[in-house]
């Protein structure tokens, strides 16, 4: 089994990987919470504090797992969604993107190519580069040590380097 690196660590390379986007923010309200922290209540916490302006971003391999996560159905009436199509998994076509426990819940606009939710929030399914960019593989190449320029910030691969994360020996 993978070594989890320590969310401390997490924190702060994501710190760096957006440091010269104004278009995204960081939070560390998962990490300041008691206990299990769920998508779930951390959507309701955001929806509280920020209102409806927000989107909640995550591969396709992820959302195909989303049956499992606490609560489900109700994390699509307090955000908009993006499911990003990554290299290796199958764009599923229209309509078998949405698991059949969602399906009534949604309907597709084929002019916005988007799923609405009764909520009024919005499902996008968008393709995203040809480069197989997924934190699996820049973990194994590091631990290859291998090279994963283009993958990941500069800033980012020097924080990696720096703490000797995802080496074999640690």
């Amino acid at each position: 089994m993978e070594e989890v690196i320590e969310a401390r660590h997490r924190l702060e390379m994501v710190k760096l990987a957006i440091i010269n986007n104004p278009y995204f923010s960081i939070s560390s309200v998962e990490l300041e919470r008691p206990g299990n922290s769920y998508s779930i209540d951390t959507l309701k916490y955001f929806r509280k504090r920020d209102g409806d302006a927000f989107f909640f971003i995550l591969g396709r391999d992820a959302f195909l797992e989303i049956e499992t996560w606490k609560n489900f159905q109700q994390l699509f009436s307090l955000s908009n969604f993006i499911v990003m199509t990554r290299p290796g998994f199958d764009k599923a076509p229209f309509p078998n993107q949405l698991p059949e426990a969602l399906m009534s819940t949604f309907r597709y606009d084929q002019g916005a190519k988007a799923w609405f939710h009764t909520s009024g929030h919005t499902l996008y399914f968008k393709e995203i580069t040809l480069l197989d960019i997924s934190s699996t593989k820049v973990r194994e190449l590091v631990k290859k040590e291998e090279s994963v320029k283009y993958l990941i910030p500069v800033e980012v691969e020097a924080y990696i380097k720096q703490h000797g994360l995802y080496r074999k020996s640690r």
